[in-house]
């Protein structure tokens, strides 16, 4: 009977344990629950290393509380990543804590939708000028400075609206995010960036040989048509270039489209032979366009008539740019422009000419067209830039989205390149003939120029982070070989002053910590919960006694040596 008694007080012993360890488990997955607010994907601004100078982003890990632009006057913020919206950017005061190098646990920047990889709605013009503009400012400042600390970008949602509105409010009240106060975590746990070993470029290169008559092919000449398609930005994951140089691309894409049909047929097939180079390293001083045209034997090279270099026509008004080395009473420069311009006139359009000399001590190339110049190639860039930009500006920013870019002013482009094109190789200067007329078969195609612009759109195409089998680099190459002959491509290391750094794209979990007042107060609760219970299961099991003789004091050593 006493067994009895024994064995069900240890069964109700073992079923309370069983509850309270139940208890313990529910309670830490409500906390755990609790605790996670949101998680996004986010873009670290790029790490590069330019002659051994540091810049950009040096860090990637995150675990710090967040805070917004309303935190209080003298807040520590070492230990802070300031949520910063493009919307409500303060240059000026981020220009200050990086120039001035104040401690910073990080800063997180987000960017309205219109941003993004999809369409950015109905936003009005002006609002999205204006915001492109502030992220261009924002953009040069950041890919210029060497920021000890993570940086990151992310687009607007529901969720992330909801955490930041909070930090806001805590922020109003003079009570920001700590240890003891609790509030919002950013926690991105990365390992830190390792060095790209060995980026590669890969240049592609189609043919269409002209009518050979009497001559070889080989010794008739060539007019080169080409343009640069990776980009650089500040963060590498977000660089698409809709604009440049995805405009170039696909103007590229269609006039090879168009002179294949020309071509198909010997009877219109010119007596000139037609190169189409796509090529890389364009942001860093068109790398992947030297080593091109260095693998060029001499015999080809003085075979090209001139080169025209595609770069930027997907945002112009009514005005394109000839960009040339040498000077304009140069009898080539004379016919090149005379060419466009008097196609120009015909389509209602204008074209300016820029003469920009090369300093040939000076390794820096501002236009993709000097490589060829340097080379003793006529060449000229076609573009709406007016003035030549600085290294690493205007080549494919985050502000260069699919918004921004009027395919209709391609396909404006792409009539002017290619009925220049048609006129010089077929004698047809100074006449009013349109072979690229828009009701015949050779019209250009709106269709094929908005889906090779969306595509682009969508790719981010940075060169150290594209591998010489990546999908859009193949994808290229089987397009090109669709309208050309003899597509070769040639992969090659990206040499120069540039060593670039990987972890460009990760998650970002954003979790809401409870202060320690409630820890405290939580550990209290439980603890005396826990009293309770194990009182109650010795009263019930062993009797009050016993549980009065686990707190009574042992008797000293002395009493039992007597």
């Amino acid at each position: 009977m006493a067994a009895l008694k024994k064995s069900g007080a240890y069964r109700q012993l073992l079923e309370s344990m069983y509850s309270m360890i139940a208890l313990l488990f529910i309670l830490v997955a409500c906390i755990e629950l609790c605790n996670a607010a949101a998680a996004v994907d986010v873009y670290r601004l790029i790490q590069y290393d330019m002659s051994g100078s540091p810049f950009g982003s040096r860090f990637a890990a995150l675990n710090h509380h967040a805070a917004s632009l309303h935190f209080p006057p003298g807040a520590d913020l070492s230990r802070t990543v300031l949520i910063i919206p493009l919307r409500e950017l303060n240059i000026t005061f981020v220009r200050e804590y990086i120039n001035q190098k104040k401690p910073l646990g990080g800063l997180l920047f987000l960017l309205p939708q219109v941003f993004s990889f999809e369409n950015g709605g109905n936003k009005q013009i002006h609002e999205k000028e204006k915001l492109k503009n502030v992220l261009a400012e924002l953009e040069q400042l950041l890919i210029h400075a060497n920021i000890p600390y993570p940086v990151y970008f992310a687009f607007e949602n529901d969720e992330i609206d909801t955490v930041l509105s909070d930090i806001k409010k805590n922020d109003a009240i003079g009570q920001p995010a700590t240890a003891t106060t609790g509030g919002y975590k950013l926690v991105i746990p990365t390992p830190e960036p390792k060095k790209v070993a060995s980026p590669t470029i890969t240049n592609i290169q189609g043919w269409l040989s002209g009518l050979k008559g009497d001559v070889d092919a080989n010794q008739l000449p060539t007019i080169a048509v080409v343009a640069s398609y990776d980009t650089f930005g500040a963060a590498p994951a977000l660089s698409l270039g809709s604009d440049s140089n995805g405009s170039g691309i696909v103007a590229l894409l269609e006039v090879a489209r168009l002179f294949s049909l020309l071509y198909s047929n010997p009877r219109t097939r010119g007596r000139y032979n037609l190169l189409f180079g796509l090529t890389s390293g364009g942001p860093y001083n068109y790398n992947g366009t030297q080593k091109w045209l260095r693998s060029f034997d001499q015999r080809l090279r003085e075979s090209i008539d001139y080169a025209i270099c595609l770069n930027s026509i997907g945002s112009w008004d009514n005005e394109l740019w000839i960009h040339v080395s040498k000077p304009p009473e140069n009898a080539y420069i004379k016919q090149i422009f005379e060419g466009f311009s008097n196609v120009a006139e015909e389509l209602d359009l204008k074209v300016g000419l820029k003469h920009k000399k090369i300093n040939i001590s000076n390794p820096r190339v501002a236009w993709e067209h000097e490589q060829f110049s340097r080379l003793r190639v006529t060449a000229a860039t076609l573009s709406e830039i007016s003035v030549a930009p600085e290294l690493l500006e205007g080549t494919g920013g985050l502000f260069d989205s699919r918004q921004f870019v009027n395919e209709t002013a391609i396909i404006r482009g792409v009539k002017l390149v290619a009925e220049s094109l048609a006129r010089h190789i077929y004698g047809h200067q100074g006449k009013n003939v349109q072979i690229f007329a828009d009701d015949s078969s050779l019209a250009v195609n709106p269709s094929y120029v908005q889906s090779w612009l969306d595509l682009l759109s969508r790719t981010p195409r940075v060169a150290p982070f594209i591998s010489k089998n990546d999908p859009f680099v193949m994808a290229l190459k089987k397009e090109l070989a669709d309208h050309t002959d003899e597509v070769t491509v040639q992969n090659e290391i990206l040499e120069g002053i540039f060593t670039f750094y990987d972890s460009t794209h990760t998650r970002l979990n954003i979790y809401q910590v409870a202060s320690v007042t409630f820890d405290l107060l939580l550990l209290l609760v439980l603890g005396s919960y826990l009293i309770v219970l194990f009182s109650f299961l010795v009263i019930t099991t062993r009797g009050l006694d016993d549980l009065i003789s686990l707190f009574r004091r042992p008797p000293s050593r002395k009493v039992k040596t007597a």
